[in-house]
């Protein structure tokens, strides 16, 4: 296992489930590539050999995302790679958003977990196009699974397309999907210091939703505050305040989201 992120390290620790809406119950077959963990793990065969792995693997990835890139960008596919810790109200966003941008331009989604398809399921309620992306032992999206998404889904020309990353705030900031931009969301019950426990993440963003702001009055937790430790670490990212359940500041997301086309 990983000690960072509880990856398993053995061939075959990750696996994909690609799920459309007419298919069987829920099946997997095994990654091609044993899982790689350029965050931090350490193997006992030496830190030289680990680092050269490592760089393999975000170069590898790094192709396979600019691939990605290109093939959305001649289509007008605009991705949105969103990210958070569990239960910080991703789908629930997505739910909200999918539904009342649905009217404007096409909407396709990608979901990513470890296991289930729960939420594929919630999305598909709303009559958005999803696929459901089951990575196993794995702990984000990488640019192949995003590949193999992309594939299965075939989201329309000119669709926005967005992208539940599995629930983590530290492995898929390293990973590139090929994505116009990346948007963290952080609940206010996570605590005001989320930013600086976990930089990386907030440093490759492009948007910080601080979600569920109906809950303020009852939890300790200083919007202003942590708005000012994730810009002590990314000085350009955009912060809003929203709650999926009201619905406030969700119009100010949405005018965000028009402006990545």
């Amino acid at each position: 296992m990983c000690g960072t992120c509880g990856c398993a390290e053995e061939s075959g620790g990750t696996r994909i489930v690609m799920l459309r809406e007419d298919d069987a119950p829920d099946h997997g077959h095994p990654h091609p590539d044993p899982h790689p963990h350029p965050h931090g793990c350490r193997r006992p065969s030496g830190a030289g050999e680990t680092v050269t792995v490592e760089q393999k693997v975000l170069a590898k990835n790094d192709l396979l995302a600019e691939r990605n890139r290109t093939w959305m960008t001649g289509r007008g596919i605009v991705a949105v790679n969103m990210m958070s810790s569990p239960g910080a109200g991703k789908t629930t966003l997505l739910e909200r958003a999918v539904t009342d941008l649905g009217g404007r331009r096409p909407v396709a989604v990608v979901e990513g977990d470890q296991e289930t398809r729960l939420d594929a399921d919630r999305i598909r309620g709303t009559g958005c196009a999803v696929v459901q992306v089951n990575t196993g032992a794995g702990c984000h999206l990488d640019a192949e699974m995003m590949r193999e998404a992309l594939t299965a889904l075939s989201p329309a020309e000119g669709s926005l397309l967005m992208v539940e990353n599995v629930g983590n705030l530290v492995c898929p900031a390293l990973f590139d999907l090929g994505e116009r931009s990346k948007v963290v969301i952080i609940s206010v019950t996570e605590g005001t210091d989320k930013p600086l426990k976990y930089p990386y993440m907030f440093a490759v963003a492009d948007l910080v939703l601080i979600n569920k702001s109906d809950l303020l009055p009852y939890v300790d937790f200083d919007v202003e505050q942590c708005a000012q430790h994730a810009r002590s670490v990314n000085p350009d990212v955009r912060v809003l305040t929203v709650s999926a359940t009201t619905g406030e500041g969700l119009a100010h997301w949405y005018d965000w989201l028009t402006e990545q086309q």
